[in-house]
């Protein structure tokens, strides 16, 4: 783990492994997984020493959260945990779920309440779901346009910071929870959260990576003020800084537009002229911002576990970084690994 680090979330004293083990494919999200197979994952990340181990009971509508409990009571190994709130979960009619979005899954339907009350009964099953006493960090999920759209994203946003919040803050000052935050799609609404409240942390999905840097205009400097402590997910774009630009490849869950296409294209002839993988420079990319705390990624088997600790440890060249700049495909003033700050 030396190669990879730890680095501080906020000013709560916890510190997480840089490369953090993403709990959302566990829930059947892609395909039905094997049930051994799927816990040998978790404790493999966590024998190689990641720390961060993030999941949801909307993933797999609470699978997920069991399966990594299933791991943890394998593994007496020190891990900081989180999961998140703005679900409940009621057993489904019939053993049908309503619009489960999962390949699989159990059997339970999740509705979305982020009022207080809500938040506590949303984390106690969680609790359950576990087989732990308490969580280290809790986020309010989804309170996002993507997830409940331009009309109702009002409500939401009062309906979390007067209710799932307050919650939040009673279990952060009893110790129940170490650090506090939200896990969203937007950059604009981490950004909105910030300022609304104080959160130790966000999760943030698919808006800062290769291909994005919209994050770097308001909402990351914002979190370097505040001290909150940014991780991230979704850093191959939903596919595509995984795979390449190749015919079927997915950005943002949808066949990529041409024009994404051709960018990643760009970046894929700099990845060839220096021997660097794809998704090696995906992940490692963002680590060098100084308000990411850790990259969180997604495995279901403890090869691809492996897979992520090789893409975050190989050595890249800092003439890599350059030529992509030169090449226009990153803004000169992005950081990059061994350079926090472009001239």
């Amino acid at each position: 783990m030396a190669k990879i680090g730890k680095r501080a979330i906020g000013k709560t004293g916890l510190k997480v492994s840089s490369l953090g083990f993403g709990g959302a494919p566990l829930g059947d999200l892609y395909a039905l997984l094997d049930e051994a197979t799927a816990v040998d994952a978790v404790v493999a990340a966590i024998r190689s020493g990641t720390t961060l181990i993030d999941t949801s009971p909307l993933y797999g509508h609470g699978l997920s959260e069991h399966r990594i409990g299933a791991a943890l009571r394998r593994v007496a190994r020190p891990v900081v945990l989180s999961t998140k709130v703005g679900r409940v979960t009621t057993p489904a009619r019939g053993g049908r779920v309503a619009g489960q979005s999962y390949v699989g899954g159990l059997s339970f339907d999740a509705a979305f309440d982020y009022s207080y009350d809500g938040a506590m009964r949303s984390l106690e099953q969680s609790l359950l779901r576990l087989g732990r006493n308490s969580v280290d960090i809790l986020l309010i999920h989804d309170v996002d346009v993507w997830t409940h759209g331009p009309a109702m994203i009002e409500q939401r946003f009062k309906e979390a910071m007067n209710g799932a919040y307050r919650a939040l803050e009673r279990l952060r000052a009893e110790g129940t929870v170490r650090a506090i935050g939200v896990g969203v799609n937007e950059a604009e609404m981490c950004a909105r959260f910030a300022t609304a409240g104080d959160f130790d942390c966000m999760l943030l999905a698919g808006r800062y990576s290769l291909l994005e840097q919209g994050a770097l205009d308001t909402f990351l400097p914002l979190a370097e003020r505040r001290r909150i402590s940014v991780l991230l997910g979704g850093v191959f774009n939903s596919g595509i800084l995984a795979t390449g630009a190749v015919p079927g490849a997915k950005y943002n869950y949808q066949a990529a537009p041409p024009e994404i296409l051709e960018r990643v294209r760009r970046i894929e002839e700099v990845c060839v002229a220096h021997r660097v993988p794809l998704a090696a420079a995906a992940v490692q990319f963002p680590l060098a911002h100084p308000a990411i705390a850790s990259v969180v990624l997604g495995a279901v088997t403890p090869a691809e576990v492996e897979r992520n600790l090789a893409g975050v440890s190989r050595r890249i060249p800092p003439r890599f970084w350059d030529d992509l700049r030169t090449a226009g495909v990153l803004p000169r003033e992005v950081p990059t690994p061994g350079r926090a700050q472009a001239s």
